[in-house]
């Protein structure tokens, strides 16, 4: 059902109109002004002439406005259409009239965005989370592309719909594609859309048309091909040209893109177009991993709890002390992600009213923290885990094998290998094997 709000100064007119909409499907409320009432509850603003403000766009960023005159004339129509109107209607008016000019209004969803927002709060109290909304809130209504770079499981979406909700074209769609799971050659008809050809096929839209007037969400964009790379170039600038297509159409489409990989250094190698990594990167947000964000890890787990709780109907779950305790000290390398699936699984395999245990969790104290505080005196210079790390491998990898390694920080091999490429800490091909050392690990 379609929520409208008539504004009319005549309440005979107004009440007559009311009903007659009504007897369509409408919830209709009406005022004789716009007053202090709360726009965001309404699908749509039916407004009489003589009751729209100076700043009619105060009103038409945040909900379709249909403006309905008595005495209408092209000079005030195309001024309320660029004052963001969606329509422009002269009495007399035919029912079916206004029920399209309703319908084109609502075309995007209404309300949308307003919901999503408020349950995409960013949840924690670190300094870089407050950082990030402030930067949410300033970059939101700008339409230039934003580049989200950050490790899988921070949140690049969760930005992404948040920058969406904070613009201007929250009322339109927000399409979402992730690039690494479409075949490369089928990318450029999803995303481009195919021309028609001939009689016997038809043709399609792309999700670049779909996401006309809104945001186009691209995730992993590393992963698309060169010549769609090419393509997307000319739909930043505000052009979009189908496959099989000799021309290209306008369309207003703001681009968020997002990748996990260094795109800096895919660039300088060749393997991601220079020209599109320029325009793509204006704005740019780079997402920290959960293990630095300390204080944000109890919060969000918390949150989490909270939410699975809710969707598993289980009640009185709460983290025990050791829980958190374990929580606090595990690295995390799956970041958000992992803990939201570390808490459900916790919740699925609880009793009511218990307290959530570590083996519950199932994650352990990272062992090198447990490491380090054996074998090292306590360091105020020592600034983070990783810093130990980078320096441990690099003071004793020309006399240790990588197995030998691994087993001195208490990890794996392919932990060692995945901390090597996360910290860009190169294992060299060649080097003289020198005496094994003891380093007091197992003392």
């Amino acid at each position: 059902m379609t929520d409208l709000l008539l504004i009319d100064t005549n309440q005979d007119r107004s009440s007559s109109l009311s009903e007659q909409l009504a007897s369509q499907g409408m919830q209709v409320k009406e005022a004789a002004e716009l007053g202090n009432l709360a726009l965001g509850q309404f699908d749509c603003l039916l407004l009489d002439r003589a009751a729209a403000p100076e700043d009619l766009y105060s009103v038409t960023e945040q909900l379709p406005v249909v403006v309905i005159a008595d005495d209408g004339n092209i000079a005030d129509a195309v001024g309320a259409m660029h004052r963001g109107a969606k329509d422009y209607l002269q009495r007399p008016i035919e029912l079916d009239e206004l029920m399209a000019a309703i319908e084109r209004a609502c075309a995007y969803p209404p309300n949308t965005a307003s919901v999503s927002a408020a349950g995409m709060e960013l949840i924690g109290s670190s300094e870089n989370t407050q950082t990030l909304r402030k930067r949410i809130e300033k970059v939101g209504p700008s339409d230039s592309p934003v580049l989200i770079l950050g490790q899988s499981g921070t949140g690049k979406e969760l930005v992404a719909r948040a920058l969406h909700a904070a613009s201007r074209r929250a009322r339109a769609p927000m399409i979402t594609l992730n690039c690494a799971t479409v075949p490369e050659n089928l990318i450029e008809t999803e995303l481009f859309g195919v021309e028609p050809f001939g009689t016997t096929q038809t043709g399609g839209k792309g999700l670049v048309e779909a996401a006309h007037g809104g945001t186009l969400f691209l995730d992993e964009i590393a992963e698309l091909s060169p010549s769609a790379q090419a393509k997307l170039i000319h739909v930043v600038q505000g052009e979009n040209r189908k496959v099989g297509s000799a021309r290209s159409s306008p369309v207003d489409v703001r681009i968020i893109a997002a990748t996990h990989r260094d795109l800096q250094a895919l660039t300088e190698s060749g393997d991601f177009r220079s020209d599109l990594f320029y325009r793509l990167n204006v704005l740019t947000f780079q997402l920290s991993p959960l293990k630095n964000r300390h204080e944000d890890i109890l919060e969000i787990g918390e949150w989490l709890l909270n939410q699975a709780c809710l969707r598993l109907d289980k009640s009185n779950l709460t983290l025990g002390d050791s829980a958190k305790e374990t929580m606090l000290s595990y690295h995390w390398p799956g970041n958000v992600r992992e803990l939201g699936n570390a808490i459900e699984r916790a919740v699925i395999l609880s009793d009511d009213d218990t307290e959530i245990t570590p083996s519950l969790l199932a994650i352990e104290a990272d062992p090198i923290s447990e490491f380090v505080s054996s074998t090292t005196e306590p360091d105020t210079e020592q600034t983070s885990l990783e810093d130990y790390f980078v320096r441990f491998v690099q003071e004793h990898q020309d006399q240790l094998t990588e197995t030998e390694l691994a087993e001195k920080l208490g990890i794996s091999r392919k932990s060692l290998w995945e901390r090597r490429q996360r910290l860009n800490i190169p294992r060299k091909k060649t080097r003289k094997r020198g005496p094994r050392i003891d380093t007091g690990a197992n003392h």
